[in-house]
């Protein structure tokens, strides 16, 4: 075979028959999106963009990205669609399992706990989710989890994620977290700021990656419950 592939010209492995393909296959599918979560002392606030793609094809401008736990939590996830509702759908489920049996609804960081145990679970193959959870915990104050795909989970009081999370994620740090500034503003940061710098944020996001877009669903979650906004962005 060697003599033959020689003689032909083609540098072919000896086990390798000429024309032969090799075909890669993957399970999952990346629809982009990002999320975005600001928490503060009474209150969290947690956005996600509606539009669902793959690759150049814009599937919808109008598919919700965050979804109601409970009256205190909201659960915003982005990256494979098809993962992203089967976890959801489970999730649910379990919440309202755990509310059926102690007739009471599942605290965030409980909620937050479960979801860890559920993609640990999966961790051979996992949820191909980018997923931040953000609420208010058993003393009223806001709290922000977010996960890395076997269920690593950091409680933080600001985070982004999904396709535009390396260039909002800096931005968070240094606005929200106040690092590498000199002579940082030490006033607390209000909700209103926070919903400020939210949209800020995705403004920006929307100029450098083209899996971001058409508009952002908000959420504000506070002891008097949840409020929902919507803020348009550019279409192309």
């Amino acid at each position: 075979m060697a003599m033959i592939n020689e003689y032909m010209g083609r540098n072919l492995p000896d086990y390798q028959a000429a024309g032969s393909k090799k075909v890669h296959f993957s399970p999952y599918a990346d629809n982009g999106g990002t999320v975005v979560a600001i928490a503060g002392d009474d209150f969290a606030i947690i956005a996600a963009e509606t539009r669902l793609s793959a690759g150049f094809s814009i599937y919808t401008r109008n598919q919700e990205k965050l979804f109601k736990l409970s009256d205190t939590t909201i659960l915003g996830s982005s990256g494979c669609w098809c993962d992203t509702l089967t976890l959801t759908r489970i999730l649910a489920a379990r919440m309202q399992m755990y509310t059926h049996e102690h007739q009471k609804q599942m605290s965030t960081p409980a909620a937050a706990q479960m979801l860890s145990t559920m993609m640990y679970y999966k961790r051979f193959f996992p949820y191909y989710v980018s997923n931040i959870m953000a609420g208010l915990d058993e003393n009223g104050k806001g709290c922000v989890f977010s996960y890395d795909p076997i269920g690593h989970m950091e409680r933080t009081m600001y985070r982004s994620g999904g396709s535009s999370n390396a260039l909002l994620q800096p931005l968070l740090d240094n606005i929200v977290g106040k690092m590498n500034m000199e002579n940082p503003d030490e006033s607390p940061l209000t909700k209103e700021k926070a919903l400020t710098i939210i949209k800020d944020m995705f403004i920006s996001a929307t100029e450098r990656d083209i899996y971001t877009g058409d508009s952002v669903s908000i959420r504000i979650i506070t002891k008097d419950g949840i409020q929902s906004e919507k803020f348009e962005l550019r279409k192309d």
